[in-house]
């Protein structure tokens, strides 16, 4: 294998982006016998594209708790792999953007950002509600993952332009809270998850703040 695979994430643009993530939790009922076979999936009958010059028709993509171990015509399938078949589908390679609030609803803004209404005093220390610090500025609180709303119509968006997967959060403060890591499909919000809290962002920009 080479380094390509290992640093790019691999969707399914005909189907959506499908959850590879071993740390899935079951969201819905299921109607039948649950398979427990996480972490191992074989993508069969495909045709794959390594490179935008690179197609391999008829090719299995063998994917292992979220990394790809094999692509080709002749990837030998474990026994225990759930296997999938993409007969007439097509798999491509897809970045990840590491910088985007998609799904995320826009942050509060009761006032100047940073400053006063002339003729007032100035406000010295937060007025959030809470057992928080004096600067509404920091908000590492903030969980991304718990206000997301997919939306279909932006992650076609970033497919069309070759993104894959996602990092998302608010981008309002200093302590701007966590991230998240998503597919680019067009899945509900249970199943668009690769990771709910990725890492915490941080920023020079006090954003809507009110404190002077």
């Amino acid at each position: 294998m080479t380094g390509f695979f290992r640093c790019l994430f691999f969707v399914i643009l005909a189907m959506g982006a499908l959850p590879f993530s071993s740390e899935a939790q079951t969201t819905f009922p299921l109607n039948g016998v649950a398979d427990q076979r996480e972490g191992l999936y074989a993508f069969t009958n495909a045709t794959i594209f390594t490179a935008y010059n690179q197609r391999i028709d008829n090719a299995t993509l063998l994917i292992r708790k979220g990394k790809v171990e094999a692509v080709g015509q002749k990837v030998q399938i474990p026994s225990a792999a759930v296997v999938i078949d993409l007969a007439g589908k097509f798999i491509y390679p897809s970045f990840i953007d590491l910088y985007t609030d998609y799904g995320i609803p826009a942050a509060r803004n009761d006032g100047p950002a940073g400053g006063r209404m002339f003729g007032t005093p100035a406000q010295r220390i937060s007025n959030k509600k809470g057992a928080y610090g004096w600067n509404e500025a920091l908000r590492p609180e903030f969980r991304a993952h718990e206000v997301f709303v997919a939306d279909p119509k932006a992650a076609k968006q970033f497919r069309d332009i070759g993104f894959g997967n996602l990092l998302s959060h608010q981008p309002d403060g200093i302590s701007r809270g966590s991230y998240k890591l998503i597919t680019a499909g067009d899945d509900k919000e249970q199943l668009a998850f690769v990771k709910n809290m990725v890492a915490h962002h941080l920023s020079f920009n006090k954003g809507s703040s009110r404190q002077d």
